[in-house]
Order: structure tokens, then sequence, then C-alpha cells
């Protein structure tokens, strides 16, 4: 499976710490093995899955889209919940 990520994703990886990205690697080893593991979003989000899990005791959000015709993983955002949804439409547009 080919494993793509935005520039929304990568600016918020940037500002993590090791144990951090170690926590989110696991998260995405995850979504690779099941792609079908977040939940489908409606609305102008409606081809994006979410899937949400904690890091440091803190709810976070990871969005991403699978196409299973060409097997590629889209990793489109990661962040705390204020404001992800917004921010996930405006990179969309």
């Amino acid at each position: 499976m080919k494993i793509l990520q935005t520039n929304l994703f990568y600016k918020s990886i940037k500002k993590l710490h090791r144990n951090q990205k170690q926590s989110l690697n696991k998260v995405i080893q995850k979504i690779i093995k099941n792609p079908a593991i977040g939940s489908i979003k409606k609305g102008d989000l409606a081809d994006v899955k979410v899937y949400k899990f904690k890091i440091l005791k803190q709810t976070t959000l990871l969005a991403y889209t699978h196409n299973t015709k060409n097997k590629t993983l889209t990793l489109l955002a990661f962040d705390v919940h204020e404001n992800f949804y917004r921010d996930l439409k405006k990179s969309k547009k």
C-alpha cells in the first residue's frame, strides 16, 4: 500500500516530540492494517475518514482517505479537535 501525506499533515508532525511521533506511527500502522477503522464523515468531507485516539491523555484526530483501486492511503490532517474540521475543509479546497 502506498502512503501519501498532505502538507497540512506534514506540518503537524514536525511539531511533535519523539514519543508522540511513536504513538502516531502505531496508529498509522493500525490504519494501514484496517483502513475501515475510521468513521466516515458527511457533507463537504464525504470521502474522508477520521480516527480518534489519545496522545498524552489528549484526544487527537487523524483524517485520511483510502483509495482501494490505487491502493493508496492519504494522510490529510492530524491535530486536536479544536478547529480540526474547519482547517481540514480549508485544506481540501
